[in-house]
């Protein structure tokens, strides 16, 4: 009996697109609405360009909620192989992968670094993935990140890369050999001095002078940068005492808070006009619009250690 070929074929593409069909068909928890369990642990996950960016703009915070038991991430998206004036490459990227290491022990929590290139970073495909497994990794509850408004092209593209993962950590096909989430996190930036095209607006903010000496042992284990490569940079290097005392004490000095009037307004907001006036150090954020966007119950659960709201 004759057999065409073509009548073979049509029934083996069908069955090969039937197959298709049902693998992207596979069903998928439907997103959530509700919130977590009271007193569930909170899993925070937190994004700087280089390896000292996390600890600079949010050390403070996460020494609060470490303390509380929460489970905290930094992540820096570059290897920093690039940031100092008399090393780079690979041996600049230990140095400062060491450093990082150094300052988990030191906050207790993890320190991830990526290996892409200082000075060199773009908002690509291949990165956003690296994100977004980042994210999905730890089953964040809250992203922090930069503005994409900034003077460096790294701090610009993590802010970029930040926004991008927004909505593709909850799409079940991207990135498909990690679960997507099923709830999209908060995501929040990082406070900063920059205006254009517009300001950063402190809708979050926090009196970190409990954690102050916790902060600055995190960025005093970065000697590579705090010490060396940014005093350089600003010319400023011969200001650094050589006593790991007084370079501590200067360091303090250095890294103190820039409280805004835009920033006490934001700290009366959650510790009353006296209370806030009293806070010597701080740190703020601001609420990213792609993310969950939280009501007031929801910021006191992510941030369980402030006050309760005051309007």
């Amino acid at each position: 009996m004759f057999v065409s070929r073509v009548s073979l074929v049509v029934p083996a593409l069908a069955m090969i697109v039937a197959g298709v069909s049902t693998l992207h068909a596979q069903p998928y928890p439907a997103p959530s609405l509700a919130p977590p369990p009271s007193g569930a642990k909170l899993s925070i996950i937190m994004f700087g360009a280089h390896p000292d960016d996390c600890d600079i703009r949010s050390g403070g915070v996460a020494a609060k909620w470490v303390a509380l038991g929460h489970k905290v991430r930094f992540v820096s998206v570059t290897n920093g192989d690039a940031g100092h004036h008399e090393m780079g490459g690979g041996v600049l990227a230990q140095r400062r992968r060491n450093e990082a290491q150094e300052v988990g022990k030191r906050l207790g929590l993890e320190y991830v670094v990526l290996d892409n290139h200082d000075g060199e970073l773009v908002p690509s495909l291949d990165v956003r993935e690296q994100i977004i497994r980042q994210i999905r990794e730890v089953k964040a509850d809250l992203v922090l990140s930069p503005r994409p408004n900034d003077y460096h092209p790294d701090h610009r593209y993590t802010g970029v890369l930040l926004q991008d993962a927004a909505f593709m950590v909850t799409v079940p096909n991207i990135l498909t050999e990690v679960p997507a989430l099923t709830r999209n996190p908060v995501f929040l930036y990082y406070q900063d001095n920059f205006q254009k095209p517009n300001p950063f607006s402190p809708d979050i903010a926090v009196s970190i002078d409990d954690t102050w000496e916790k902060k600055i042992d995190a960025l005093d284990a970065h000697v590579s940068q705090v010490y060396e490569w940014l005093p350089w940079h600003a010319g400023r290097l011969d200001q650094v005492p050589k006593d790991a005392k007084a370079r501590r004490e200067w360091l303090k000095k250095d890294r103190a808070s820039n409280i805004t009037p835009a920033l006490r307004t934001s700290l009366e907001k959650y510790y009353g006009k006296e209370g806030a006036a009293k806070v010597q150090q701080a740190e703020a954020f601001e609420v990213c619009e792609y993310g969950r966007r939280p009501d007031a119950a929801e910021i006191k659960r992510l941030f369980p250690f402030l006050p309760e709201v005051r309007e």
